[in-house]
């Protein structure tokens, strides 16, 4: 760690049940005119007809852009940002998963410092303007997009993921209602889970971690390791879903002032070129990438693995971080995540793919953060063996 450390956050947050409730009293300090960004699922839930009738007893006005699908694209930015110019709005209320939120982050720095959103990418751009103000809604635990400087936006263009991370891009504020999360189906609870998962553990093992940020991953891991499975079977139990939606806000504080590693420089290739939504990609990826990358971070993953079994204080390092990743394996085919044939992706395809994925995967900066930073054979060869990959049984891949 250098000599010092920076920790950003939303100016705002709040948590907890009915803190949805909130948003009118929050919307009412940042203007009088929102852009409220969202998907057709999350209007078929009632949502925003809720936040249509709380800002209308507080006298906000308000525009409806719904356009947003499952992976973010320049498309989507482009067409909302034109409706927020039209129509005259002061900021922007998201509603959703992260593909909503990550939206509505994009345009917040374009409407106010132009240009287009791949020119933000590595920097190359600086958002030197005050963003539009943001609020973020989060309505699945596991992006935790409500509270981190980044955005993921595909570039329709080139097919590539583009990981966006600006100091501007983060919201103003974060409203994280379990509440809201009720809805979501078994296999979304499953995907977006092991998404949040991702992120506490990556935050922890990157090479960018520091104090503040432990503290935030190792919370965000307690939670999410007690709580995910029964917010999967149980998706009733208020308190499991309270639990996942706070590890998850946790993790997204945690990975987007520590980096994510190479499950993420890895997983957002196969999101650009496959269409498979990003929580699913990181989950199909995990377990790989902690067997390639454990033997460079042992004391961590041990405690990874003392979280999943208290029993394991007792015992070396090495058979706790073994138990870390073990448990992640077993996690995973509870949750029946598949692997990548498993989703459909033709075989011949995915092959010829590899290398092109390997390379943006580097490009993104995301794999150097690991703590043993791959080659881009090595990189090509944990594609391949992912796409293959059993979470039944004990592990005897080499690397």
């Amino acid at each position: 760690m250098e000599n010092y450390a920076q920790f950003r956050s939303p100016q705002t947050i709040l948590y907890g049940r009915n803190s949805y409730e909130k948003i009118a009293s929050e919307a009412s300090l940042l203007g009088k005119k929102a852009l409220i960004i969202s998907d057709q699922v999350i209007e078929s839930l009632g949502f925003l007809r809720k936040c249509d009738d709380l800002l209308e007893e507080s006298g906000i006005q308000r525009c409806f852009y719904i356009g947003v699908q499952s992976e973010p694209t320049d498309n989507f930015v482009s067409e909302a940002l034109e409706l927020f110019k039209d129509e005259n709005c002061d900021f922007i209320i998201s509603i959703g998963g992260g593909s909503c939120i990550d939206t509505a982050k994009a345009i917040s720095i374009v409407a106010s410092n132009g240009g287009y959103i791949g020119d933000y990418m590595g920097m190359k751009k600086i958002a030197k303007n005050k963003p539009i103000p943001h609020i973020a809604v989060p309505t699945t635990a596991g992006t935790g997009s409500e509270a981190t400087d980044v955005t993921i936006i595909t570039n329709t263009t080139t097919d590539v993921k583009m990981m966006i991370k600006q100091p501007a891009l983060m919201p103003t504020v974060a409203i994280v209602d379990p509440l809201l999360t009720i809805s979501s189906p078994q296999h979304v609870t499953a995907a977006t889970g092991v998404d949040a998962l991702s992120h506490a553990i990556e935050a922890y093992i990157s090479k960018k971690s520091h104090p503040m940020t432990d503290t935030l991953a190792l919370s965000a891991m307690k939670l999410i390791v007690n709580n995910l499975l029964t917010a999967y079977e149980d998706g009733e139990s208020l308190d499991a879903r309270e639990a996942m939606s706070l590890g998850s806000m946790q993790a997204g504080m945690a990975f987007s002032n520590a980096s994510v590693c190479l499950v993420h420089g890895m997983s957002r290739p196969i999101g650009a070129l496959f269409h498979v939504p990003h929580g699913y990609s990181n989950a199909m990826l995990l377990t790989a990438v902690l067997e390639f990358s454990k033997d460079a971070c042992i004391e961590r993953l041990a405690d990874l693995g003392r979280i999943f079994d208290g029993d394991y204080i007792k015992k070396s390092d090495e058979e706790a971080a073994e138990k870390a990743v073990q448990a992640v394996k077993s996690l995973c085919m509870t949750l029946k995540i598949p692997n990548l044939q498993g989703w459909g992706i033709d075989s011949e395809q995915f092959t010829s793919a590899v290398p092109k994925m390997a390379n943006d995967a580097l490009a993104s900066g995301s794999p150097a953060n690991n703590p043993r930073v791959p080659t881009q054979a090595e990189i090509e060869e944990l594609y391949r063996v992912c796409y293959h990959y059993e979470f039944k049984g004990e592990s005897t891949i080499k690397y």
